[in-house]
C-alpha cells in the first residue's frame, strides 16, 4: 500500500513537473515568436550584427538591426487589409555598408541635421567636427550613431531597448553621452520611439529617426502623389549649403505652405531659390506649439494604398525631406530600384545648426540634466 501510494505521489510530481515544463516552454515560445532574433551579415567593428522582429496584435510588424538601430522593414495594413512594407532599405549588411545613401532607417546622433563648417563654440572652447557634407557636419559626422552597433534588450513582446555610450570626443563632441532608445509597436498601430540621454560634460544633443517612407510600398514609384499636412506656419530658410540663415519667416504664399493637406509634387518643381538649394524639399519646419507636450506634427496619405501616417512629437520642429538625392542608382529590397523622390523623411528634431544660432532653441545638454524626447509614427486607413 505504502509503495503504491509512493508511486501515485511520484506520478503526480512528475505530472506537475512536465506540466510546468510544458507551460514554460509555451511561454518561451510565445516570447520567441514575438521577438525573433537572427544574424545579419557577420560582424561590424568586431561586434555581432543581428536583426530583431517585433509585432503587435493587429499583425503590424517591424524588423530592426542593431547596426545603427536601423528599421529594415515596417509592414502596415493597407485599405484592402494587405501588409505593405513602407520603408526603404536593404536585405544585407554589406548593402548598407556599400550604399551611397547611408541613413536608411537609422538612428541619428549626436546631432541630427547640419552644423555649419563642422564647428561650434561652447563655454569658450571651439570644437571641430569631421566634415561629411559640402563642408558641413551632417547627422553627427561619418561615424555617428547610424554607424555603430547598439546594445539591444527585448522589452515584452512588442518592444526593443537600444543603448549606446558615445565616449568623450567621439566625432569631436565633448562629454561621454549615454543614450537609451525604446522602439515599440503598439496595438494602436504606432511605431513609437522614446529617447533619453545624459552627459558628464555640456554638449549639443539633437537625436532623431531617419526612416525613408513610401506609403505606396518601398520601391513602388515616387511619393509625389502623397498628400502632406504640416502643423507649422513657419520654417527656417537655408543657404546654398543647406545651413539655416537664422531667419524664421512664415510659409504663407510659398511652396512651403503645407498648413492644409497638399500633394508633395504639386509645387516641388516651382521656380524658387529654396527649392533650388535643396533640390526639392529638405528643410526644417517650426511647429505651431510651445512647450514639450506631445503634439501632432504631420499627416501623410497615400491615395493609392489608403495608408495614412501621423507624426507626433515632443520636439519643436520637423525636417521634411522629399528624397531629392535618390536617383535610380540604388537597388533595394526585392530588387526594386529607388528612383528620384521615391521616399520622404519626417525627422522630429530641434533646429539645424542651433549651436551656432543663438536665436534658435538651445540644444545644449548639461551634466545633471536628462534629454527626453518622444516621436510616434501612427498608421491608419483613410
Amino acid at each position: 500500500m505504502k509503495n503504491h501510494f509512493s508511486k501515485i505521489l511520484g506520478a503526480a510530481a512528475l505530472g506537475i513537473f512536465l506540466y510546468s515544463c510544458e507551460s514554460k516552454s509555451k511561454e518561451e515560445t510565445k516570447v520567441e515568436e514575438a521577438v525573433q532574433e537572427q544574424a545579419f551579415g557577420t560582424t561590424f567593428q568586431n561586434k555581432k550584427v543581428e536583426t530583431y522582429e517585433i509585432k503587435n496584435a493587429n499583425g503590424m510588424k517591424m524588423k530592426v538591426t542593431n547596426f545603427g538601430a536601423r528599421v529594415i522593414n515596417l509592414w502596415v495594413p493597407d485599405k484592402d487589409g494587405n501588409l505593405v512594407d513602407v520603408v526603404l532599405g536593404f536585405e544585407t549588411l554589406d548593402e548598407y555598408l556599400a550604399s551611397g545613401e547611408k541613413y536608411f532607417g537609422a538612428a541619428i546622433g549626436r546631432y541630427g541635421n547640419r552644423i555649419a563648417n563642422g564647428k561650434f563654440t561652447l563655454d569658450g572652447e571651439e570644437y571641430n567636427l569631421p566634415i561629411n557634407n559640402n563642408g558641413q557636419t551632417l547627422h553627427g559626422g561619418p561615424g555617428g550613431m547610424d554607424y555603430v552597433i547598439w546594445d539591444v534588450k527585448k522589452s515584452g513582446e512588442n518592444g526593443l531597448i537600444f543603448s549606446y555610450t558615445s565616449p568623450d570626443g567621439e566625432e569631436g563632441f565633448p562629454g561621454e553621452l549615454k543614450v537609451t532608445m525604446v522602439y515599440t509597436i503598439t496595438d494602436d498601430n504606432e511605431f513609437k520611439v522614446t529617447y533619453e540621454a545624459e552627459t558628464d560634460k555640456a554638449t549639443p544633443v539633437n537625436l532623431t529617426h531617419h526612416s525613408f517612407f513610401n506609403l505606396n510600398g518601398a520601391g513602388n514609384g515616387n511619393i509625389l502623389n502623397h498628400s502632406l499636412q504640416l502643423n507649422a506656419s513657419k520654417y527656417t530658410p537655408v543657404n546654398e549649403v543647406l545651413i539655416p540663415t537664422g531667419k524664421i519667416p512664415t510659409v504663407k504664399g510659398t511652396p512651403f505652405d503645407f498648413t492644409t493637406a497638399t500633394k508633395i509634387g504639386e509645387r516641388i518643381d516651382q521656380e524658387n531659390e529654396q527649392l533650388k538649394f535643396g533640390g526639392g524639399y529638405d528643410h526644417n519646419w517650426v511647429l505651431d506649439k510651445t512647450g514639450k507636450d506631445l503634439t501632432q506634427a504631420a499627416v501623410v496619405l497615400s491615395p493609392q494604398t489608403g495608408i495614412e501616417m501621423e507624426v507626433w512629437t515632443t520636439e519643436p520642429a520637423i525636417q521634411f525631406y522629399s528624397g531629392n538625392f535618390l536617383d535610380g542608382t540604388i537597388t533595394g529590397k526585392g530588387g526594386k530600384v529607388y528612383e528620384l523622390r521615391s521616399a520622404f523623411c519626417l525627422e522630429t528634431q530641434h533646429f539645424p545648426d542651433s549651436p551656432n544660432q543663438p536665436n534658435f532653441p538651445s540644444t545644449i545638454l548639461k551634466p545633471g540634466e536628462k534629454y527626453e524626447q518622444t516621436c510616434i509614427y501612427k498608421f491608419g486607413i483613410k
